[in-house]
């Protein structure tokens, strides 16, 4: 499985997620911290891709000529050991081609890094608002089949892993894009995998203002259709190029469900579409995608459909009449709230492609919702968990 030089002497946690894979068939492996650092030019500022809360990333180039990507912890806090041993675990658990997959790790007394493969293409996000979204690489095609991979790799973790996973953090920086534009749904440090039987776990809240789901921001209600709403937040992003939430000239923010649900009601369809594209797009696919944006979006987690509906409408094997077209469900934060954010603005705009951007917000009643009750509070005999 790996080298017998591996950074050894780090925690149980740790230890015990090395036991995933080890049949000599994974495909990643441990590294040693001499290799990384060689790989890495002793971590050069130059080859730093990004910095988040977590760490740093750096690009590398291992003997062989592959290029790596290599997460660099911090500080080794309980949080951050935690957030660790959860990515490599589910790291070593997922095989699909739109995840990003775990090249390999490191451990040692005072030193945790992941390696993952490097993406030459960057980010989702640095297409939409970054360094490469006046090159409009992204065109209306890429666009459609970003969208539909993105929402493979997620079906393929709610319905097809077990136990089942929750992400907890889709969003355009953690869509990451190979030579070839195909994308890989990234960084698994907040997922949360979920026994058969049962239907919603509660939790502190974490993740990326703009993403959150009602429920989950409003009371920890954390499932599988808390992705499914963040994919729809995304979807919109990605096809009017706007931010999830963005500031306006008088200094208030505006939720992407508040600017598009205007142009909706008054079906102006093409005043939605990414200016950038200078009107090439198929107006039949825009409108299904805006479609299943707003079922994605709704506020009623029960009425979301799941990925895997997801993707049959994108596709467009799902019977239309399946899902009745609706107005956009528009959700507005608390002004308290908006004022934890710190990843919306122009502060996105540098390519953090690697980077974690996620926050915790855990703050109940965080939302304006009007006549939300409490989901899951009836559930029959669907089992709960309760996690911190």
């Amino acid at each position: 499985m790996g080298s017998s030089q591996s950074c050894c002497g780090g925690s149980g946690k740790v230890e015990e997620v090395a036991k995933i894979g080890g049949d000599g068939e994974s495909p990643w492996r441990l590294f040693t911290f001499k290799e990384l650092h060689a790989a890495t030019n002793g971590f050069d500022e130059e080859f730093k891709l990004g910095e988040g809360g977590f760490g740093s990333v750096y690009w590398g180039k291992t003997p062989d000529g592959l290029q790596i990507a290599v997460k660099k912890l911090k500080s080794m806090t309980s949080k951050a050991e935690m957030e660790f041993a959860i990515e490599v675990e589910v790291l070593g658990r997922v095989r699909h081609k739109n995840l990003l997959g775990l090249r390999g790790y490191c451990v040692g007394n005072e030193q945790r890094m992941i390696v993952y493969d490097y993406m030459p293409n960057l980010s989702l996000l640095s297409h939409l608002h970054g360094q490469f979204a006046r090159d409009v690489r992204l065109d209306w095609k890429k666009r459609i089949n970003v969208a539909i991979r993105s929402a493979e790799g997620i079906m393929y973790l709610h319905h097809e892993v077990n136990p089942h996973i929750i992400h907890r953090d889709i969003k355009a920086s953690n869509v990451l894009l190979d030579s070839n534009f195909e994308p890989l749904v990234a960084d698994f440090g907040f997922a949360k995998l979920i026994p058969d039987g049962v239907s919603h776990m509660t939790t502190r809240v974490k993740g990326t203002l703009g993403y959150l789901a009602p429920e989950y921001a409003m009371w920890g209600k954390v499932s599988e259709k808390c992705d499914v709403y963040s994919f729809g937040i995304l979807l919109l992003e990605i096809i009017t190029g706007r931010k999830p939430l963005e500031k306006l000239p008088n200094g208030t923010k505006r939720t992407i469900t508040e600017w598009a649900e205007p142009f909706i009601l008054k079906g102006k369809f093409k005043d939605l579409v990414d200016q950038k594209l200078q009107g090439k797009f198929d107006e039949n696919q825009f409108k299904q995608v805006i479609n299943v944006a707003a079922l994605c979006v709704q506020t009623e987690p029960e009425k979301r459909p799941t990925m895997k509906e997801v993707v049959e409408l994108l596709k467009g094997s799902e019977k239309k009449d399946s899902f009745k077209h609706m107005r956009l469900e528009s959700v507005k934060y608390k002004e308290h709230l908006m004022s934890l954010d710190k990843g919306s603005e122009e502060d996105n705009d540098d390519d953090n492609t690697y980077a974690d951007e996620s926050s915790a917000y855990g703050v109940f009643g965080a939302l304006h919702v009007q006549k939300m009750q409490e989901p899951y509070s009836f559930q029959g005999t669907k089992q709960v968990g309760t996690i911190t």
